[in-house]
């Protein structure tokens, strides 16, 4: 019996990913989605490692998918004249406008609307929450003065947050539409896109997809603002993913609140039946160590246990010493772990009579027959996707095999919890092609003599229609 896990592994791609023979190796280790992050890529490198990794997907049998993750309104001040150091109590200056060098006086900020957005009292955050700035009048237009809160060292270029004003940028900002546009035209496998407010910025996003790509790409919200977690279920309404992007979300929210946030996140998901990642700092210390600490161990092992479909490395694949152990570690934590019964999974049956409902249903009783009779694999079918989609959040003991003539999901799938996809493009008849996958499935050791195997079709096979039949069968 092949042992493999369930829980996916997104790893983000960067400067101590750049060849072929790392690539190979962490997809090796368990890598099944490598994600881009355009905020800091290039798009003719982009290109370069895309295609290095779907020759690899060619050359070794693997279906890696790639997800374009856009960078969203971030906010950044200017570049500093020198080092400075903020102490409480100091008068800082932040101004937009044309960008000049920044002072322990004047900081630039790249959001023109800045000084008409906020007001006095609200704070502003600097690099992660390290600095806090305290806003104490604007002018309007150009120059807001602030009070520093809590001090440290001012550097360039760093991430500001502004948890209490509502900003008006919109979620996709220029620099996105073109990246955006270059993820069509690369036909990445998902898109997601930072800092989600509400469900028109989703629109947005789907809107220039359906305009720049021929297939669906399936778009991830990515939960880093409060707004985003008051409005989830509008916003579950129009993504086909959730991403907990604890990073920002921990410094827009007080961290505390962030553990329970993300339980509240993957139980909206799983209710949703879409896929939840769960992002930011998951193996830190793996970016210079070659051990994790006990609380990120911990931290993986309960994101795996709370029902996180896929957990995600940042800086630890993109700029880190260890990119292959740390995807090993991963996978060893998320072997371990994955199979409790301590894991619980919302079990209630689809009841909406909406027109898939009837292969919504069958999905829901395969995965809990499967449970029931204790078979080893569920095998389907697909074109779209959908039945992945659905046997995937019923979380079922056995394999799921998902068999599609689709080239363009068979990477999408890869997000999935526990599904395994496979090219299947031969059109006969249904026996047939039920006895062909039962072979498949023998021959790869997912199941043995005697054990029971469950497959959804749909019939006739040839219409590439809905599923509409369950079939149990014994292997010979």
């Amino acid at each position: 019996m092949p042992k493999t896990k369930k829980t996916k592994i997104v790893a983000t791609l960067g400067p101590a990913t750049s060849s072929k023979e790392v690539l190979l190796g962490m997809m090796k280790a368990g890598v099944n989605v490598f994600r881009i992050n355009f905020s800091h890529a290039d798009h003719e490198d982009v290109k370069e490692r895309v295609q290095m990794i779907r020759d690899l997907n060619e050359e070794h049998g693997f279906a890696t998918g790639i997800l374009g993750d856009l960078q969203g309104p971030k906010l950044r001040v200017g570049v500093m004249k020198e080092e400075v150091v903020v102490n409480p109590g100091d008068i800082i200056t932040i101004s937009t406008g044309e960008p000049f060098k920044g002072t322990a006086e004047r900081v630039y900020m790249n959001y023109e609307h800045f000084p008409r957005d906020v007001k006095a009292g609200e704070r502003i955050l600097l690099d992660d929450g390290k600095l806090m700035f305290e806003v104490v009048s604007t002018d309007g237009v150009k120059d807001v003065v602030t009070k520093v809160i809590q001090g440290g060292p001012l550097r360039s270029k760093k991430g500001v947050n502004l948890p209490q004003t509502d900003i008006s940028l919109p979620a996709l900002t220029e620099k996105d539409v073109v990246d955006a546009i270059f993820a069509c035209e690369l036909q990445v496998d998902w898109m997601a896109l930072s800092f989600v407010r509400h469900s028109r910025d989703l629109m947005e996003l789907q809107d220039l997809i359906k305009e720049h790509s021929e297939h669906k790409i399936p778009i991830i919200a990515k939960i880093e603002k409060p707004e985003a977690v008051t409005n989830i279920d509008k916003i579950v309404a129009y993504c086909d993913g959730l991403m907990v992007a604890r990073g920002d979300l921990g410094v827009e929210v007080p961290a505390h609140e962030v553990p329970l946030i993300q339980k509240q996140l993957v139980l909206k998901a799983k209710q949703a039946r879409i896929p939840v990642i769960i992002a930011t700092q998951m193996m830190e210390t793996m970016i210079t160590s070659l051990t994790p600490t006990r609380a990120e161990v911990n931290d993986v092992a309960n994101s795996v246990m709370d029902g996180a479909d896929a957990v995600m490395l940042s800086g630890e694949t993109s700029v880190g010493q260890y990119p292959i152990q740390v995807i090993e570690k991963m996978t060893s934590i998320c072997l371990s772990v994955e199979n409790s019964d301590l894991i619980n999974v919302p079990h209630s049956a689809p009841h909406i009579k909406t027109k898939r409902y009837i292969t919504k249903s069958i999905c829901y009783h395969a995965a809990k027959m499967a449970d029931e009779i204790d078979a080893k694999a569920i095998t389907t079918m697909t074109n779209s996707g959908y039945t992945a989609f659905q046997i995937s959040a019923w979380r079922p003991d056995a394999h799921i095999l998902t068999f599609t003539s689709n080239k363009r999901i068979l990477t999408q799938l890869s997000l999935l919890w526990g599904v395994k996809a496979f090219l299947y493009d031969r059109f006969v008849s249904t026996d047939e092609t039920i006895e062909d996958v039962n072979q498949f499935a023998k021959d790869k050791k997912f199941v043995k003599k005697g054990d029971f195997l469950i497959n959804l079709a749909a019939m006739p096979v040839t219409d590439k229609g809905m599923v509409n039949t369950l079939r149990v069968t014994e292997i010979e």
